[in-house]
């Protein structure tokens, strides 16, 4: 397939060959997505779940059953309604078992009303969280819908339209760190209810008790229990849901540093490289550092950049090369070599190698942009007399 400036050649097959360092390689360091109004994009984010009745059932309204959210949607968050059952009031027996199971009581009614408090909060936070999530993908998808039937680059309604994504996306990241605050305090209760535990089994071996004062230890007991299932369960949703939508956040985050790569040029590409390029940690390149530069000597390269002119249009053609390789194998790295003539004296040669390898750095830049992990690619350059102008091969392993 040609383009003015630029060859893309979708590889059939996978070449593999025996590493061999390169004489002049050169390894850049990461670079990061832009707004498109030119800022630098933030980060921050996590979801469902939940069931369960055993034990003195806790009031905990049975979640309901939860369709899988659908690819780049808001992952399902927990529907648990964590209300505690109360306390079942008793008379004075005047014994000093009988004053102790009226101060157990009186702290076991305290903290259930800190777990009526704590679930209120969760529930306004689970809707905040719904509202933030839906504002935010109603917007992408008309900026998509807008990129897909053609609009001018950097068009300034949709750098709006972005901002306010992106917007969206930070209420949710703050939503999800007052949750986070909210499991620490929830902990607390849970350690209180460990203790009042304790102090209720223990009262059974004090002396001096009357029937009615044991009676009324194991009613307080088993309402203590079901306080400690009840705010067990909670913790546990409480956690999953933070774990959920901070993934999911991420990922977003990805999402917008691509799609303001399509704003900027006007082009609608695709998810992010980083969705497709997630695999299983045991084999995957993510997070290992970067990588050493292979000999690409003989091996047919992915796409051909060449910058003949200038405002070479070749991000469209990598994205689209890069996306099917990594849909064919995800766990994939690429070597980017920057390409320079090897003709015209030592001073011109030196010239168009720090030419090629500024364009290697802004071809880098933006695979990075498309979501692809630096450390999934190996940077390095070369010259070449073949090379009529400045290049930039890009090869997959």
């Amino acid at each position: 397939m040609k383009f003015t400036g630029v060859r893309a050649i979708i590889l059939g097959a996978v070449l593999l060959l025996p590493a061999c360092s390169f004489t002049e390689e050169a390894l850049w360091p990461s670079l990061t997505g832009e707004d498109p109004a030119g800022g630098t994009a933030e980060q921050k984010a996590a979801a469902p779940k939940e069931q369960a009745a055993a034990a003195p059932a806790p009031r905990a309204s049975a979640p309901q059953a939860q369709a899988p959210a659908a690819p780049g949607s808001q992952p399902s968050l927990g529907t648990t309604n964590f209300e505690p059952t109360g306390v079942t009031p008793g008379q004075a027996t005047g014994t000093f078992v009988g004053k102790k199971v009226i101060e157990l009581r009186s702290e076991l009614k305290k903290l259930q009303t800190s777990i009526s408090q704590h679930n209120g909060q969760l529930q306004g936070l689970r809707g905040k969280m719904v509202q933030n999530s839906q504002r935010y993908h109603g917007t992408v998808a008309a900026v998509n819908a807008r990129l897909q039937v053609g609009t001018t680059p950097g068009n300034p309604i949709l750098v709006q339209q972005f901002n306010g994504a992106q917007s969206s996306l930070d209420r949710l990241a703050s939503d999800i760190t007052s949750m986070n605050q909210l499991a620490t305090t929830v902990t607390a209760d849970s350690t209180m209810s460990a203790f009042l535990s304790e102090s209720t089994r223990a009262a059974f071996g004090v002396s001096g008790a009357v029937d009615e004062d044991h009676r009324q230890l194991a009613t307080l007991e088993d309402e203590v229990n079901t306080t400690v299932i009840l705010i067990d369960r909670l913790l546990k949703e409480v956690s999953d849901d933070v774990r959920r939508q901070t993934n999911y956040v991420a990922t977003e985050r990805s999402n917008l540093n691509l799609l303001s790569a399509g704003i900027k040029s006007g082009e609608i590409y695709g998810a992010s490289l980083v969705n497709k390029a997630m695999i299983s940690s045991a084999g995957s390149n993510l997070g290992s550092g970067p990588l050493r530069a292979m000999d690409t000597a003989g091996r047919r390269p992915l796409v051909v950049i060449r910058f003949d002119r200038t405002n070479v249009e070749f991000k469209q053609a990598l994205y689209n090369a890069v996306s099917r390789v990594l849909e064919r194998r995800p766990d994939a790295v690429f070597d980017l070599v920057a390409v320079a003539p090897g003709y015209g004296g030592p001073a011109r040669v030196a010239l168009n190698t720090t030419k090629s390898r500024r364009h290697a750095e802004g071809v880098l830049r933006s695979l990075v942009t498309m979501g692809l992990p630096p450390s999934r690619v190996a940077v390095s350059a070369k010259t070449s007399n073949a090379a009529k102008t400045n290049e930039v091969h890009v090869y997959m392993r």
